[in-house]
């Protein structure tokens, strides 16, 4: 089956198997709506794009060697990121996973239903994933490698592959969820060739916050662009950064780190950002205490429209420098530092 053709709907459910429903609770109890999981698979794309040093951003930039990559980088992060759920004392069992007392093998494959199973699997669960970030999808289930979900045939290697009836049995955490966006790989050509042209990182950054308006954009997607090792600086409001550049031009840009950023895109209607987030949207100033405003710079402003001429710049964002300590021959009491520019 190809990576482009998906199980037909509706899901067949598969049958009973209580150590395969054991490890399946652990993982729903831990990450109910694949939250955690959807964002490995979109950590583990940008670990191999590596855009900050490459400025890669699509499947088909990387050799093929880095993608065969992939599935091992997966491996890896989902033990990381669910050690709530995979036991560690699993170094030394035969495969790569103990859950709930119970050997777990993780298999990823670019198509879909195309997981190679070795020997040492067979009749042990299964952890199979798949994930396509041109169309910003994925899946994990698990799976018992039975006689019965296995082809009879084998390659020279010994390995073979689910039987029609073994892909049946597969008890899906999440089936061809979204994954976090890959926002240059979404762009349309024309915007995506304006947001790359500029030589410098920075102008690139600012480009794409011009363009790319009211979508949640991520740190990785500002890496790639700047392709520096500070790439976050891009973002600031001090004097050089597109927050100041774009403020002129009635841009707002608040971060997902910070509640007081994301209580501006709340208030205003705005998709909010997450963390290491921002959003990027027009502003014009509105009505006092007018439906979806807020007041900031002593004025009230509303999200602007296509139809409305931007004629004042932006104001600031709440301010989220951080206070600390006086020196030894201060009172001790907090005090408000010297200004420390927000990344996000």
């Amino acid at each position: 089956m190809r990576d482009d053709q998906l199980p037909d709907m509706p899901v067949p459910e598969p049958e009973s198997d209580p150590q395969r429903d054991m490890v399946v609770e652990a993982f729903k109890a831990a990450d109910p709506d694949g939250k955690r999981a959807g964002a490995v698979f979109r950590a583990t794309y940008d670990q191999l794009y590596d855009g900050q040093h490459t400025g890669r951003f699509r499947w088909d930039q990387l050799f093929k060697t880095e993608k065969t990559h992939y599935g091992t980088l997966l491996e890896i992060n989902l033990r990381r990121e669910f050690d709530d759920v995979i036991d560690d004392t699993a170094e030394g069992r035969p495969l790569d996973y103990l859950i709930c007392g119970h050997d777990v093998d993780c298999k990823f494959s670019q198509s879909f239903g195309g997981w190679m199973l070795p020997p040492e699997c067979f009749g042990h669960l299964l952890l199979v994933a798949w994930a396509n970030d041109q169309r910003g999808t994925w899946s994990l289930g698990v799976v018992r490698a039975s006689d019965a979900n296995r082809r009879v045939s084998v390659n020279r290697d010994g390995k073979t592959q689910l039987s029609a009836k073994g892909r049946e049995q597969i008890a899906w955490l999440q089936l061809e969820a979204d994954l976090p966006p890959n926002v240059l790989l979404g762009l349309p050509p024309t915007t995506l060739a304006q947001v790359l042209a500029p030589r410098s990182g920075q102008a690139r950054v600012t480009e794409l916050l011009r363009r790319v308006t009211e979508k949640r954009i991520g740190r990785n997607t500002i890496a790639t662009l700047a392709q520096q090792d500070d790439y976050m600086a891009r973002l600031r409001d001090n004097g050089n950064g597109a927050r100041t550049t774009l403020r002129q031009e009635g841009y707002l840009i608040p971060g997902g780190d910070y509640e007081a950023h994301r209580s501006v895109a709340r208030r205003l209607g705005v998709v909010v950002p997450e963390p290491g987030e921002v959003v990027s949207f027009k502003v014009v100033p509105s009505e006092e205490h007018a439906p979806w405003s807020v007041e900031l710079d002593g004025r009230h402003w509303r999200l602007a429209r296509d139809e409305d001429e931007i004629v004042l710049p932006a104001p600031k964002l709440p301010d989220v420098r951080k206070p600390k300590k006086q020196g030894a021959s201060g009172t001790g009491m907090l005090t408000e530092s010297a200004p420390i520019e927000s990344e996000v």
